[in-house]
């Protein structure tokens, strides 16, 4: 029987080679295929808002008897979102008279954002691209982009992390990695630590040697990384950038399509206004921006655990809705998270449950919602690249 969606819907258990007869009125108070099939078409999908119907989500369905078997496909890796869709689906087929008996298989299949430029190449086996970008230096980029990499890694998707900043590789240190990749095919193979594969400049020059290059040959290396890096397949590919809106931002956008950005500031109004000035910058390059984190937004007293607001107060929100864009997050600042960086463990690998970690797993689900949200309004297509002979 033909489903909505594409699902394939059996009325009775199936043996191989047999073709079972597909009834649409009930026997012996057994639910009919349709029954079952209009009930789950009608969940909605947590992250996106969308019916499973709606977002081709029910893979695979068989009805024998009272016992139903169904198989959901999930846009994101989240647990708790899983948790919710598994709920809401229970208690539809529960309303159907006959159903007795209820297995669910869910299984992660996150789609490709077509967002960003439509005229260029997407890197072969990703799927999204996410920037993480600030104004100027000194906000905790970098550890915002090494800790939303884990936490979307430990929630179960296949992740990774090309660090371009170039002049400061941050990388190597936080992640506790540091040999040099090996070749393999002509492709670099990119080093792995805490679920993520990673690859930064920091692994091939000399530690106490300064990069000293000009903006060609940085978008050289740039492009040699976006081409030359066997990733496999990812889900997210998280792109750590340089401080600024200069020659690596520039030669990122214009070599693949960017799924999102994500503006890292403090709620001091000095990086305040330079973070506006990244966030305009995504936007003149037709990169769509996640929204801001708000970094280092208190200090977490560790005798008596109050927050002291040392940078500002409520600088993210109000850049945020000024700029019509998501408040991903505040992160607060804790000792923990210096010490982690600086010995390789992030801070979500280290405390997940601590105030940080949670911010940080916070922000993991925050990207990972809008980027299915993107993949239904706007999925991605084939992209034909045509050369001149």
């Amino acid at each position: 029987m033909a489903a909505p969606g594409g699902a394939r819907v059996a009325a009775t258990s199936r043996t191989k080679g047999t073709s079972p007869a597909m009834p649409d009125t009930p026997q012996n108070g057994a639910p009919t295929a349709a029954q079952v099939q209009e009930a789950l078409g009608a969940v909605r999908e947590p992250a996106t808002g969308k019916t499973l119907d709606e977002a081709k989500l029910v893979a695979d369905v068989e009805v024998t008897g009272g016992n139903v078997r169904a198989t959901i496909e999930m846009l994101t890796p989240l647990q708790q979102m899983r948790q919710q869709l598994e709920r809401d689906t229970r208690a539809a087929l529960a309303a159907i008279p006959g159903v007795a008996h209820v297995d669910l298989e869910f299984r992660t299949k996150i789609r490709a954002s077509g967002a960003g430029r439509s005229d260029a190449q997407p890197i072969k086996g990703v799927k999204n691209t996410i920037a993480v970008a600030s104004g100027k230096g000194g906000v905790g980029k970098s550890t915002v982009a090494v800790n939303l990499a884990v936490a979307l890694a430990q929630a179960g998707a296949k992740v990774g992390l090309l660090d371009t900043d170039v002049y400061g590789p941050s990388a190597p240190l936080m992640m506790g990695v540091n040999d040099r990749p090996l070749m393999r095919d002509n492709k670099i193979i990119p080093l792995e630590a805490h679920g993520v594969k990673v690859m930064s400049i920091g692994f091939i020059m000399d530690p106490d040697k300064a990069l000293i290059w000009r903006g060609p040959l940085v978008a050289q290396l740039i492009t040699q990384f976006l081409n030359d890096v066997h990733w496999g397949e990812l889900d997210y590919l998280v792109l750590d950038l340089p401080p600024g809106t200069g020659d690596v931002q520039l030669t990122l956008v214009q070599k693949i399509p960017i799924s999102g950005a994500v503006i890292v500031t403090t709620p001091q109004e000095v990086a305040l206004a330079d973070a506006v000035k990244g966030l305009k910058m995504f936007d003149e390059v037709k990169t769509p921006v996640l929204g801001i984190v708000e970094n280092m937004s208190g200090f977490v007293c560790p005798g008596c655990g109050e927050m002291h607001p040392i940078f500002g107060e409520g600088g993210g929100k109000r850049t945020a809705e000024a700029n019509k864009v998501e408040l991903l997050g505040q992160v607060p600042i804790e000792p923990a998270i210096m010490t982690g960086g600086d010995t390789g463990t992030p801070q979500v690998a280290a405390a997940p449950e601590s105030e940080t970690g949670q911010a940080f797993h916070h922000l993991a689900e925050r990207v990972a919602v809008q980027l299915a949200s993107q993949s239904i309004a706007k999925p991605r297509k084939p992209t034909i690249m045509l050369r001149s002979v």
